[in-house]
């Protein structure tokens, strides 16, 4: 294999530097969009999560969401994978296609109901979202930044949080958190009913 020049180098360092930071300015453009009009994306939340968390809670997930788009860096590494020690990457980010799925959606709730999409009923919305998700070819719940479309990324995230797990076991479990050794024997505490 023959040596690099410098020369070589250099020209290969000038054309893929200016691809990253065109790649970083396209993801805080997508984030600043989001973040300019959080009704979307809330509006999506109340659509695609399930009911049972009510406004706060939905509120909240759309949150860590958007503080996860927001957080994504394009290049880094990753944890392996079980029983291998291939070293793996973050992708190019996904916030710009998820962006203008958003405005995609908002565009056809302008057609079909003559309303934005944030402004339709739940309902409507729901059909929306299904109508965007029947283009996706989705067998299983993706992982986050893998999802197609912004609603099973928003799903996906939501589903993977110990939130979810609180509520889908009923019970404090607390996924991801830290717990002292002689409690791990203790059944985890049911979770406060509210009515």
């Amino acid at each position: 294999m023959p040596a690099l020049s410098r020369r070589a180098f250099l020209g290969w360092l000038a054309a893929t530097v200016p691809a990253a930071a065109i790649v970083r300015r396209a993801h805080a453009a997508a984030v600043a969009h989001l973040e300019a009009d959080p009704r979307l994306l809330r509006a999506l939340a109340d659509a695609v999560l399930p009911a049972s968390l009510g406004e706060a809670g939905i509120r909240c997930a759309t949150d860590a969401f958007r503080q996860w788009i927001d957080e994504y860096r394009e290049g880094a590494e990753l944890n392996h994978g079980y029983g291998t020690s291939a070293l793996r990457f973050t992708r190019s980010t996904p916030a710009t296609r998820w962006s203008a799925q958003l405005d995609a959606m908002n565009v056809r709730a302008l057609e079909k109901h003559g309303r934005r999409f944030d402004a339709t009923s739940r309902a409507d919305r729901v059909v929306l979202v299904r109508e965007a998700l029947d283009k996706e070819r989705i067998d299983r719940m993706p992982a986050v930044a893998d999802a197609g479309h912004v609603a099973a990324a928003l799903v996906a995230h939501f589903f993977d949080s110990a939130e979810a797990v609180d509520l889908c076991y009923e019970a404090q479990i607390g996924k991801n958190t830290c717990r002292p050794l002689a409690s791990s024997a203790r059944r985890p505490l049911p979770l406060a009913r509210t009515r």
